[in-house]
């Protein structure tokens, strides 16, 4: 199969009655090319990811670095790995962290979401509001905690029951504010990265020490 797809900063293309077969397919005729593929029960969302979408990913990832470096939480980052229950979903998050299952994904070079363990925590861009979507994949996955920001609020899901409840702190690092970090987000297009990344860690520890 060859597929030429061309899509405007941000778009979203959403098509019904895929199958699970045109699903994979797709994901192995795109792979060198920068869109995100969410699948879930036919219904399948092509996204071409803005330089709006990619500094805040690149920014906000990097933020949860320095939390966890900060707080001394161990975690194992792999990006956007394409994670999916076979014939059901699948989805590639901005950025993942694997933090209380390390030990069971670490040095694979391949995942199977029928034996191994989902990412704890899942970072999303939502500038196009299409979370809701992927968030049903995450569940099917059984991904612990979501974090989404919109461009205006960073808002924490945390998995309860097989549904995501709507929470003011994370369960990884619970003695910080997370909707403060939007205030640190929204300066990445006005202030130098590197000092962007130092003035919030100072910030953090500000917050341990308190």
């Amino acid at each position: 199969m060859t597929a030429t797809l061309f899509a405007p900063p941000n778009e979203i293309i959403r098509l019904s009655g895929i199958s699970w077969t045109t699903y994979e397919t797709l994901l192995e005729e795109l792979s060198d090319r920068r869109l995100r593929l969410t699948y879930n029960r036919g219904t399948l969302e092509i996204i071409a990811p803005s330089p709006e979408h990619e500094l805040n990913k690149r920014v906000l990832g990097r933020f949860i670095e320095t939390i966890a470096e900060e707080f001394e939480v161990s975690i194992y980052p792999l990006g956007s790995t394409t994670f999916k229950q076979p014939k059901l979903s699948g989805a590639e998050p901005d950025e993942c962290f694997y933090i209380r299952n390390i030990g069971a994904v670490q040095g694979k070079k391949r995942l199977n979401m029928t034996e191994d363990p989902a990412p704890d925590l899942i970072l999303e861009i939502d500038i196009t509001s299409s979370s809701p979507n992927r968030l049903q994949v995450y569940a099917d996955l059984g991904v612990a905690e979501v974090w989404i920001y919109d461009g205006e609020s960073l808002v924490i899901q945390q998995l309860q029951n097989g549904i995501y409840i709507v929470t003011q702190t994370s369960q990884f690092f619970a003695s910080l504010s997370i909707p403060d970090i939007v205030v640190w987000l929204q300066r990445s297009t006005t202030m130098d990265y590197l000092a962007l990344v130092k003035a919030f860690r100072v910030w953090v520890r500000s917050q341990i020490e308190e």
